[in-house]
Parts: C-alpha cells; sequence; structure tokens
C-alpha cells in the first residue's frame, strides 16, 4: 500500500462502455470530511447516456466539504488527450441537483469535463448553521473546485473555466479576479447579491433606508444569540400563488415549486436564508474589483429579466476587450436556468 506516501487519495471508478472498458482515477485531496451522498439519480434533468456520472467530495481551505457531481464526456476519454472542464455553480439557493447540474450535463455531452457542486452551507456540502452564504467563502467555493478538477490527470490545468448562474455569477466573477487559474468566466442571468441586498431591486434602497434595515436585523442577533439556528427569513416563496404577485415571483414558483425545477434539498424550493445573511453578504461588494479581471468574460442575461440591470452594470464595470455581454431574446431571468439557455454561444465562448 502507497497510499501514505501519495499526495493525494485515490479513489478508482470502473466505467463500461459499449466498445470497451475505462479506468477512470478520480483523485481528491485528504481529509475530506466523509459526507454520505445520495446514491439515486435525483436530478430534475433526465439522465444523459452520452456521459459518465460519479458523486464527488471536495474541500474549500475553510475546511468545508463541498458535495459534486462530475459528468464526464464519453466522447472524449478513450481519446487520451486533456480535456477541458468547467465549474458551474448556482443559481442563489439552488443546488446542483437543479440548474447547475443541467448545466453541467450538457456540456460534459459536448465534451467538457463538468463540475455541479452545492456551495458551503447547502445542499449536501458541509458548513453549519445551514442556509447562510458568505461572499468571501462562496467565492473561494468555486476555486475549490478548481483545486479539484486540476489535480484530475485527464484534465487540462490550462483550460478550467467557471460558470455562476444568478447570483453564484456575482461570486465566480468576484473569484476569478483573484484567482488567474481559472481560464474563462460565465456570468448566466446574473444578480449582484452584494447589491441586491444592500440596494435593492434598482437601487431602490437609499441611506436612510440601509440604515433602518441594519437596525432591525441587528436586533435579530439576540434572538440568534438564545436560540439553536438563526431566525429565518420571511421572504421565501410562497406554497401557492394568489395570482397578485409581482410576474418575477410567478417565474420563480414556476420554476422552484412546480415538478420542473423542485428539488427538496433547495432552499429556494423549500426553506428561506437566515435573516442576518443579508447585511453580511451586503457589507462586502462583489463588484469591487471587476475591473481587475483580465480573463474573458461572458455575461448572459434574459432580454425580459428582472435583472437585466446587474448584467449591464456589471458589463460597464469590466474591462478589456475580452468582454461580452450577450442578450438572450424573449427571455426571462428563470428561462435561463433549463428552457433557453444559449448552449452553442457558451461553447464556442469556452471552446474559443
Amino acid at each position: 500500500m502507497k497510499l501514505a506516501k501519495t499526495a493525494f487519495l485515490v479513489l478508482t471508478c470502473v466505467f463500461y462502455t459499449q466498445l470497451s472498458a475505462a479506468q477512470i482515477i478520480i483523485k481528491t485531496e485528504p481529509n475530506v470530511e466523509n459526507i454520505e451522498l445520495g446514491k439515486d439519480w435525483d436530478k430534475t434533468f433526465a439522465k444523459s447516456d452520452e456521459v459518465f456520472h460519479q458523486k464527488v467530495l471536495f474541500k474549500n481551505r475553510y475546511g468545508f466539504s463541498l458535495a459534486g457531481d462530475l459528468y464526464l464526456p464519453k466522447s472524449q476519454l478513450s481519446k487520451g488527450a486533456k480535456i477541458p472542464a468547467v465549474a458551474v455553480c448556482g443559481p442563489y439557493g439552488a443546488v446542483k441537483e437543479q440548474a447547475a447540474g443541467f448545466y453541467a450535463q450538457e456540456l460534459a455531452k459536448r465534451g467538457f469535463v463538468t463540475l455541479a457542486f452545492d456551495p458551503s452551507f447547502t445542499g449536501e456540502s458541509s458548513g453549519n448553521p445551514r442556509n447562510i452564504s458568505s461572499n468571501d467563502i462562496n467565492s473561494e467555493d468555486f476555486s475549490a473546485a478548481v483545486d479539484f478538477l486540476g489535480i484530475q490527470d485527464f484534465v487540462d490545468r490550462k483550460k478550467i473555466s467557471i460558470i455562476g448562474i444568478g447570483g453564484f455569477g456575482g461570486f465566480g466573477l468576484n473569484a476569478a479576479a483573484i484567482d488567474i487559474r481559472i481560464s474563462k468566466i460565465v456570468a448566466s442571468t446574473l444578480y449582484d447579491m452584494s447589491r441586491l441586498y444592500s440596494s435593492g431591486y434598482d437601487d431602490g434602497i437609499n441611506f436612510e433606508g440601509r440604515t433602518l434595515m441594519k437596525e432591525d436585523l441587528s436586533e435579530v442577533r439576540y434572538d440568534d444569540a438564545l436560540n439553536s439556528s438563526p431566525t429565518r427569513s420571511v421572504y421565501t416563496l410562497p406554497s401557492k400563488l394568489s395570482g397578485n404577485e409581482p410576474k418575477f415571483i410567478a417565474e420563480y414558483f414556476d420554476y422552484y415549486k412546480t415538478e420542473r425545477g423542485y428539488h427538496p434539498r433547495s432552499v429556494n424550493s423549500n426553506s428561506a436564508w437566515s435573516v442576518f445573511n443579508q447585511l453580511a453578504v451586503a457589507n462586502s461588494p462583489l463588484s469591487l474589483f471587476l475591473g481587475e479581471i483580465v480573463q474573458p468574460v461572458l455575461v448572459i442575461q434574459g432580454q425580459n429579466s428582472h435583472a437585466l440591470f446587474f448584467s449591464e452594470e456589471t458589463y460597464r464595470k469590466l474591462k478589456g476587450e475580452n468582454k461580452e455581454l450577450f442578450i438572450v431574446k424573449d427571455a426571462s431571468h428563470t428561462d435561463l436556468f433549463d428552457k433557453k439557455v444559449p448552449f452553442d454561444k457558451i461553447e464556442n465562448f469556452l471552446r474559443n
């Protein structure tokens, strides 16, 4: 046994194709918390026979174990060459079995090694208390995914890209500003969560409004100090629609609360973020270093999305000629979760 002398713990998974048996060695770092992951296919989309799928665990620099779904392209593995890879996460409050996995599997069918993962504190990943987010930790989660992909022998380290969906588009861009290993960045149907929490939609919250919010939410900390778990926000999707909701709430409901996108581990499908989460995210601007991102960036948004202004403002802050804002005609915010994802555009961007 040479495991004690190696830098990595090696897990061997044997996959069989119609033509031959292919042995794929998946490496992960040592001391990853042993989380029991679900074994059944529990995604919100059908399983493709064009890819191999494997549940994996990896860790970030804070010691949290992250759960992921690794998708491997059958068409490329037999060639023996290094394969470009993509890490996918989001939307904010979703799990890897929803939109992130949908993106990951489709791109694997197109020849990429892909990893859809649950961010810290949510889904099957570790981190307590549950249902909280952190600009720092969730940005680090992307870099941890790059670590995991980069130690695989079948991955081309020079071609590891990331896709952040919704609020994780902002975290992905934040990660890319510091992690130059990230080859390219796609921010799909982007939300800037720190801007949303501090200023509201269309920047409708001013200084006085933020001050009142801080006063109210800060008081909640006393309650949390006495309780075993954080107070949950009252802002969550309803169990059913009344017909009087804003259009974007109805669109969220149509994804997260119906067979189309419901998942039992999803925050957006079942629960809510902690109340104080809003202040913590608002206090650290995610867009501060957008102008220092040197890698190519593709920002994608729907023409009819209520969050279009996030993408437009983000694009204005990006520097250089290798940035693009791509608007999907007649698409809403949630259409880009699954219905109108421009995969041809994404594939072309990642390859060229």
